[in-house]
């Protein structure tokens, strides 16, 4: 008897382990369940002209609920990670209250059941106070792993001196995610944040603040035998110190670093462009692109961290650090792949392999039989300008509107289900929580 399933992807390119092929994909109660073709299912996508990814993950936001909702909250973050193509996200942990306990793990995981319409798991903060529970805290399902701020930035978690910094990389196991500035020499440093002169911001957070606190904590990370995940690097010479460090430290850059440059965005976008580690200059720009081409950035993240516009307006400094982009992640990778800086190929390691890999995701991360049905369905050739009316974030600005970019996500589907199709939602959101290696038993 033929077997007949709940959905097939028609005519499209897979991009499956072994490259793209012509092909079709079949999936059963979430799974995908055969690559080939002469398929029957309960419903038809024909993706004709279009290619097939494995569902893109972006393992750093900002959602901000708990207490912050007036900027963002986890139904209207995730909606629009959806529609700009993004399957699966890592909520980070500075809301308020911090989420640095089990009660605020589980109240977390709790809100955003089937009302996040993409899956999701959760940061657990790392405080001087809460060290010793973190090896628990990290095995609750639902959990991504430990952030540790290094720097202060939105919210008041910050760990900042070695002793306390050595204490939570003892407890635990799983890989640690860090924020790197140097809280030390950025107080020391904050009288060069001139008023209303947003464009001073790299100079105060300056390349050194980062790469002291990248080398401080694989130093520690290396005396505690405890594999950490840099996150947003933003100057090439940390990238070329981890390079030699890999075998313990992991790291993370944005397509706001890869995107902007200090020349142009700081007089343009004046505090629209401010956000922690800066934008920095173009030659740092071009600088990452580099590294990236080596292959040294493990995963691509989003560092959506939204404000809203009046907050924003605020006069530097007291303008609060942080734009959204969730939603622009996918389409101005894939613009970049149109322009050459780099391949398809190496986008979907950065936002589904990557992750993976080094996260050890549970069933995502590739398409091959057995693994979740994500999808991120992509036109590479779609010419189009990102519009305000496109955006779905509450606080309702990016600093990319306006911008003319070639490729953009069609299709949005989670565990099989089409949760977006041409800038259309589903009717309900269906996310659940992601799986991990670590806290399967």
């Amino acid at each position: 008897m033929t077997q007949t399933y709940d959905l097939v992807l028609k005519n499209g390119t897979v991009h499956t382990p072994g490259g793209p092929a012509q092909t079709d994909v079949a999936v059963l109660g979430g799974k995908i369940a055969a690559i080939g073709s002469g398929f029957s299912a309960g419903e038809t996508i024909d993706c004709t002209g279009l290619d097939i990814l494995p569902g893109v993950i972006d393992s750093q936001v900002h959602f901000r609920e708990p207490g912050l909702e007036h900027k963002e909250d986890l139904e209207s973050g995730s909606r629009a990670a959806v529609l700009g193509g993004v399957t699966a996200v890592f909520e980070m942990p500075n809301t308020n209250p911090n989420t640095d306990s089990e009660e605020r793990i589980r109240d977390k995981l709790a809100r955003a059941h089937h009302r996040m319409w993409c899956d999701h798991a959760f940061y657990v903060g790392a405080t001087a106070d809460n060290a010793e529970q973190l090896v628990n805290l990290e095995r609750i399902p639902g959990t991504a792993g430990v952030k540790i701020f290094m720097g202060a930035s939105t919210g008041s978690l910050l760990v900042d001196d070695d002793s306390a910094l050595s204490r939570v990389l003892g407890s635990g196991k799983r890989r640690v995610a860090i924020h790197a500035e140097d809280e030390t020499r950025m107080n020391a440093r904050k009288h060069l944040a001139l008023e209303a002169n947003p464009s001073t911001h790299p100079i105060w957070r300056d390349d050194e603040s980062a790469m002291l606190a990248t080398k401080r904590i694989i130093g520690l990370a290396r005396a505690a035998r405890r594999r950490i995940h840099i996150l947003h690097i933003t100057t090439p010479a940390e990238l070329e110190y981890i390079a030699q460090n890999k075998d313990i430290a992991t790291c993370e850059v944005t397509p706001q670093h890869l995107t902007l440059a200090g020349e142009d965005a700081y007089p343009r976008l004046g505090t629209f462009a401010q956000m922690n580690p800066p934008i920095r200059s173009g030659a740092h720009r071009d600088g990452l692109w580099q590294w990236l081409n080596q292959g040294v950035p493990d995963v691509l993240g989003s560092d959506h961290a939204p404000h809203t516009l009046e907050e924003k307006s605020k006069t530097y400094p007291a303008s609060p650090s942080g734009m959204p982009g969730v939603q622009t992640l996918v389409p101005l990778l894939l613009n970049h792949v149109a322009n050459g800086r780099t391949t398809l190929a190496r986008f979907i390691e950065l936002t589904s392999a990557g992750p993976q890999r080094i996260f050890g995701l549970v069933g995502k991360g590739r398409i091959a039989s057995g693994y979740d049905a994500d999808f991120t369905i992509v036109d590479l050739k779609k010419q189009w300008t990102i519009d305000g009316d496109w955006l779905a974030s509450r606080c309702g600005w990016s600093p990319f509107e306006g911008m003319q970019l070639t490729g953009k996500a069609m299709g949005t589907i989670v565990r099989g289900h089409r949760v977006m199709w041409e800038d259309t939602l589903a009717d309900a959101a269906i996310g659940e929580p992601i799986r991990f290696e670590a806290t399967q038993f």
